[in-house]
């Protein structure tokens, strides 16, 4: 077959599995969140989440500062207005919590108690890995919880599912690399290595060349 990994073909990234997640943080009186799709388990005696997360947003700002977060693993019931008001906001200046409002968890951190979450996980930051356009929380579980028993949303799930179609009758279609996070379209023949989408604060890795 010859060299058949000779080349990166950036669509590969889509492939592997994902989840989707709502990170909550407090900044002093001041609530936040947003949505990632890159938490992982990295060991389970402490049980250990790594959470990596754009430095252009306030999230990172937030976490670096306190060292703490919420996760909250959204499931296959989450709406499209989910990730509309948590990720395509940036919570300096705008209250992600006006249309979810959320109690204290014992980190004092938000808690959405929402039909849409089915686990949250309560994060205390011990090791911080520095990725150049992002940064590694490593974290200690202090508390989790299930709310419910409905499948996790994969990132693929989202895509085909949830976020809305384009419609078909588009007169001309787009040039340039569109974010598979929030879907807003960068117009240019090559995309910058270290673009930060100006809607969702992810990097090169969200997006993918329009085709």
């Amino acid at each position: 077959m010859g060299h058949v990994c000779g080349k990166i073909d950036p669509s590969a990234l889509f492939k592997i599995g994902y989840g989707l997640y709502v990170v909550t943080t407090r900044d002093n009186d001041r609530d936040n969140g947003m949505i990632v799709n890159t938490v992982i388990q990295v060991k389970s005696n402490p049980a250990t989440l790594a959470v990596t997360i754009n430095k252009g947003s306030y999230s990172h700002e937030i976490i670096k500062k306190t060292g703490m977060m919420n996760v909250h693993v959204l499931s296959v019931d989450t709406p499209f207005e989910v990730f509309e008001n948590f990720g395509f906001h940036s919570g300096r200046d705008y209250d992600k919590f006006q249309k979810y409002p959320a109690i204290r968890c014992e980190n004092d951190l938000p808690l959405l108690m929402e039909s849409f979450v089915n686990a949250v996980f309560q994060l205390k930051c011990c090791q911080y890995v520095d990725l150049d356009t992002h940064g590694m929380f490593i974290c200690e579980v202090e508390g989790s919880s299930v709310f419910s028993q409905a499948d996790t949303m994969s990132y693929d799930y989202y895509h085909k599912n949830v976020k809305p179609k384009k419609k078909e009758e588009q007169k001309e279609k787009p040039r340039g690399y569109v974010c598979t996070i929030c879907g807003y379209v960068y117009e240019g023949d090559e995309l910058p290595d270290d673009i930060v989408c100006p809607i969702c604060r992810h990097g090169a890795e969200a997006f993918e060349k329009i085709k």
